[in-house]
């Protein structure tokens, strides 16, 4: 007889108390139930959440010993949150899914069957449409795939959320690189393995708010541009030099006009606006090679990335 499979579900939280109790009981209800052969491992990642989320995990866990937590000492962030998750996960088959039931886990069952039945090593999630977002967040969103995929050579899929099924030879893979500064859909696509891509519609969140703003998904996207390219620098260079040109062909320009129109050397206002217009450039340039550096420093630092409070 084969050895029962388990997969072990990682839920990264923070702040999630009016949500948790409805993806509990959608998860029980919609998949654990139809999938009697395997048995499961409910993995919450606490990312220090200031509300009551933990005392709702533990909880569930007095009535469900197939509930486990981990509860950071302060909130790490959710890329800490799933790598601590896939290392603490015991399971065969390890997945990753937000809380917020945007994620829908109906698809946990299709995304099994694939790996035990096909020649696939991952199957993730994609969504078809962003019909529930503001058009402004999905115009910016498509801009990012494009750029990020340009940029890296990456064929990170439009749409690609985190959730996810995975053998575990590709959780180790995942968690062999073990930077500080972690952008896991750009990991997931650079250790590579054969995903098969399970496309749904787009659902809006069950309860709570969202944790992410605008400006701190910007942040996240540049993140993955940096931690994956280095086109920026390239940028950066490359304005350097169109500059310098235009710098030497101005100054040519100008010493002939001199000769040939005596006094025509003038203009303090372009002038102004010409040092505004370089000094810009050069603290965007400056900026960027910062942000590499920063980067650099943050990984030679060799710091935790992430610290448990409790865990049962």
């Amino acid at each position: 007889m084969m050895e029962k499979q388990t997969i072990s579900m990682v839920i990264p939280c923070y702040c999630e108390e009016e949500v948790i109790p409805l993806f509990y009981d959608t998860l029980v209800n919609e998949v654990i139930s139809q999938m009697p052969t395997v048995d499961f491992e409910i993995l919450f990642i606490d990312d220090g959440s200031k509300d009551k989320t933990l005392t709702i995990i533990k909880d569930l866990n007095k009535k469900d010993r197939r509930i486990k937590y981990i509860s950071f000492s302060r909130n790490f962030g959710k890329e800490a949150a799933i790598y601590a998750g896939l290392n603490y996960a015991t399971g065969n088959y390890i997945g990753i899914m937000d809380v917020d039931l945007q994620d829908p886990p109906a698809l946990i069952m299709p995304m099994y069957e694939a790996l035990i039945n096909e020649d696939v090593d991952c199957v993730a999630a994609c969504r078809e449409s962003r019909a529930k977002e503001s058009r402004i967040r999905s115009f910016f969103a498509k801009r990012f795939y494009k750029l990020i995929n340009r940029m890296t050579g990456m064929e990170i899929v439009e749409g690609a959320r985190d959730f996810r099924l995975m053998k575990r030879f590709v959780v180790e893979a995942v968690l062999a690189v073990g930077e500080y500064n972690r952008f896991s859909k750009g990991i997931f696509e650079w250790v590579g393995f054969k995903t098969k891509w399970l496309p749904y519609q787009d659902a809006k969140r069950a309860a709570g708010k969202t944790k992410w703003s605008f400006w701190e998904l910007c942040l996240y996207s540049m993140e993955g541009i940096i931690g994956f390219s280095t086109a920026p620098l390239a940028f950066a260079s490359a304005t350097g030099l169109l500059f310098c040109g235009l710098s030497f062909v101005a100054i040519v320009v100008i010493i002939i006009r001199e000769i040939l129109w005596h006094g025509s050397a003038y203009g303090w206002a372009s002038l102004v606006c010409l040092i505004f217009l370089i000094s810009g450039i050069q603290l965007f340039s400056i900026g960027i090679l910062g942000q590499y550096l920063a980067k650099t420093y943050l990984e030679t630092k060799k710091r935790p990335i992430f610290i448990v409070k409790e865990r049962n």
